[in-house]
């Protein structure tokens, strides 16, 4: 799925990487940033509703190269210069990560498992 796919889907707005284009087929939604270490993260997106710099170091560190914050959270300077270094893309939705999750299995997403 696109990230212009996902952010239709979701309704959910691009605030960096719209550039980039990766690849994905999965997703994982978690707030627990110990539990998205141990994913094995190919083509995976990362789902939270945690508005901090650690979703991104996480994804970073994951090689996650995409990240859906949820519940409008907000999603500050520092958080979205990290991702534009690390070639993060981030989305913001209104959605909780229950919906958001559901509405992108229904279009095809997988689950990490």
């Amino acid at each position: 799925m696109t990230i212009e796919e996902i952010a239709r889907v979701t309704q959910a707005r691009i605030l960096c990487g719209e550039d980039e284009n990766p690849p994905v087929s999965r997703a994982f939604a978690s707030d627990l940033m110990s539990d998205v270490l141990t994913l094995e993260t190919d083509h995976t997106m990362l789902i939270t509703g945690l508005g901090n710099v650690q979703a991104v170091r996480t994804a970073e560190m994951s090689d996650i190269s995409c990240i859906l914050f949820a519940r409008n959270k907000r999603v500050g300077n520092d958080m979205l210069r990290l991702a534009r270094e690390n070639n993060i893309v981030v989305l913001q939705t209104s959605y909780s990560v229950f919906y958001t999750s559901g509405l992108l299995y229904q279009a095809g997403i997988k689950p990490v498992f």
